[in-house]
């Protein structure tokens, strides 16, 4: 007598294939965008990109959500890139259709299309797979940027306009250079930074220098670079705001250092125009470090956490979760 057959059971449900994360580096001119970070009615260049994206990845004909990009840095409305940098997390299949017919990698192919749906104003670099633990925004150890300012009517460029700030009063450089080596290093830039709930304005700036260069495309313009491992809501821009007064003669070399100091903001330091600056590199660790450094940039920044110098201030600074993505 033979056993009666056990009853069928269904399959499990074949678990989906975990997305791909994808780095895109970015570059754009930000003159026609209301800033980064996408707005119901207004141009953003988060909006084009996922748009972008969402039309060569063909989501919604898949069936798929948007694609919804994270970013290293939040640029402001008017502020240009050169190296951006995001992540966007792509369905396997979506991933594997980009190439279509073509023998060429999803990477390429992502890269080529993009370059022919993006608006001239919009510029995909580079396309790869991110390693383990990468994520733009909180794996980054540094951003850069350059802000220019032109002193010299004989250097006034018309063509460069949306790029450089024009002022007429001439600077002297080495007093605006003095003044920012005043202001390195890891303290509360609340003086220098629009203040947001729940953030901590502690950041870590770890370069601003002034120079006027002798050859070059900046070949006389008058220079900042300006380096930290975050910043806050216009934080460059009040720096570069502290030491054109500084330059001009208006305020003594020790001012920005003051400012720092005292936590708040002065009406008499102006946060400059934006098109003068512009995002030029976002630094990541190695691989190997990627997903430590996400776990420590995600940690709580406190008020014992910030450097002696120059001077801090009575009270205690906000603290709060770290939001590096702003300027």
């Amino acid at each position: 007598m033979t056993s009666p057959t056990p009853p069928a059971t269904p399959d499990a449900p074949v678990p989906a294939p975990a997305p791909v994360r994808v780095r895109v580096d970015l570059a754009y001119d930000g003159t026609d965008f209301a800033g980064w970070a996408r707005q119901p009615g207004l141009r953003t260049v988060q909006g084009v990109v996922e748009d972008a994206l969402a039309l060569v990845l063909r989501s919604e004909h898949r069936g798929d959500a948007p694609p919804r990009v994270t970013v290293a840095g939040r640029t402001d409305a008017g502020v240009h890139a050169r190296g951006q940098v995001l992540h966007v997390d792509v369905p396997a299949g979506a991933w594997a259709a980009v190439p279509g017919r073509s023998d060429r990698t999803p990477e390429e192919s992502l890269l080529t299309r993009l370059g022919g749906v993006l608006p001239p104003d919009v510029v995909a670099t580079a396309v790869r797979i991110a390693p383990e633990g990468f994520d733009a925004r909180f794996s980054a150890v540094a951003r850069r940027y350059v802000y220019r300012v032109c002193d010299d009517p004989a250097l006034r460029d018309p063509l460069r306009r949306a790029h450089v700030l024009w002022t007429r009063r001439p600077l002297d450089v080495e007093a605006m250079h003095e003044a920012a080596a005043r202001v390195l290093g890891r303290h509360d830039f609340a003086a220098y930074c629009k203040p947001r709930p729940g953030a901590t304005t502690i950041r870590t700036l770890d370069e601003l220098t002034w120079e006027r260069p002798a050859d070059g495309p900046d070949a006389g313009l008058v220079v900042a670079t300006v380096r930290a491992d975050a910043f806050c809501h216009s934080m460059v821009r009040a720096l570069v705001g502290a030491s054109l007064a500084v330059g001009e003669g208006r305020r003594p070399v020790d001012w920005p250092a003051e400012l720092l100091v005292g936590g708040r903001r002065d009406p008499g330091s102006a946060v400059v125009a934006a098109h003068g600056l512009t995002l030029e590199e976002v630094v990541y660790p190695p691989d190997a470090e990627l997903a430590v450094r996400q776990l420590r940039t995600r940690a709580m920044r406190s008020a014992d956490d910030v450097h002696a110098a120059p001077a801090t201030r009575a009270g205690a600074p906000a603290t709060g979760p770290v939001d590096p993505a702003e300027e």
